[in-house]
């Protein structure tokens, strides 16, 4: 993948940064210029850790590790899903749950909770219970969603 010029990050609107009344002091090497109250990102900064990042993920693709892609913005949901379809890396695209990666026994729990409720929906176990059951298994398996 080519390195992005100072104009593609410019056009994504990479250098927008926080309102200056809600910045964190550790951003201030970051920090190229204030203007109208929000602080303006250096690209030049921005395109060298940028680098170190893509250096920093083939080394831990290249040793066989596991890397969680996350989105939460409805832009770019759909693009980090398919970059980690693509490499076959797991991926959040929806709401971030707390304690996602230290507590993930629960969050595990969970899945196969779902994955017991979709079994019964898809080979008809849930005929049997009565429907109020049925609907609440329902809901309880969309909250997981």
């Amino acid at each position: 993948m080519e390195k992005p010029t100072n104009k593609q990050l410019l056009d994504a609107g990479v250098h927008f940064g926080h309102l200056k009344k809600k910045w964190n002091p550790k951003m201030q090497p970051y920090i190229f210029m204030e203007r109208r109250g929000i602080h303006i990102i250096d690209l030049n900064r921005t395109s060298e850790c940028l680098d170190k990042a893509a250096n920093a993920m083939r080394q831990i693709a290249k040793s066989g590790k596991k890397v969680l892609f996350v989105a939460t913005k409805k832009q770019s949901r759909t693009i980090i899903s398919e970059a980690a379809r693509s490499v076959g890396m797991p991926f959040v695209t929806e709401r971030w749950l707390g304690g996602m990666m230290t507590n993930f026994a629960t969050i595990r729990k969970s899945i196969k909770k779902m994955n017991n409720i979709d079994r019964m929906l898809a080979d008809g176990t849930l005929n049997s219970v009565t429907k109020k059951e049925r609907l609440t298994l329902t809901r309880e398996r969309n909250i997981l969603e």
